[in-house]
């Protein structure tokens, strides 16, 4: 399926997790489109946020089951992608703080 470019990064995702990944291994993470694959990741970083990518891994998150009372509900799937830059990139909206 055909994603426009500005429709594949959802949101920055900001995790302890992910600010230790980026502080380790120059890596950041995102949420992304659910039809994006890593390819069309790596082109919408390189064009919007003006870095190099070295590599891109993606996750699928499986929604939770939610309850209130008898009710029961589910939260929705999402896909994240953890990217890691090439050296001496940096990212300049997460040293800003």
């Amino acid at each position: 399926m055909k994603v426009s470019m500005h429709a594949v990064l959802v949101q920055p995702l900001l995790t302890e997790k992910i600010t230790g990944l980026r502080e380790k291994t120059n890596t950041v993470g995102f949420v992304v489109h659910r039809d994006a694959n890593r390819l069309q990741i790596k082109q919408a970083v390189e064009a919007l946020l003006k870095v190099k990518v070295k590599k891109v891994n993606v996750m699928n998150v499986q929604g939770k089951t939610k309850r209130l009372g008898r009710f029961s509900g589910k939260r929705s799937d999402w896909k994240k992608a953890f990217v890691t830059l090439k050296e001496g990139e940096k990212l300049e909206m997460y040293e800003s703080a």
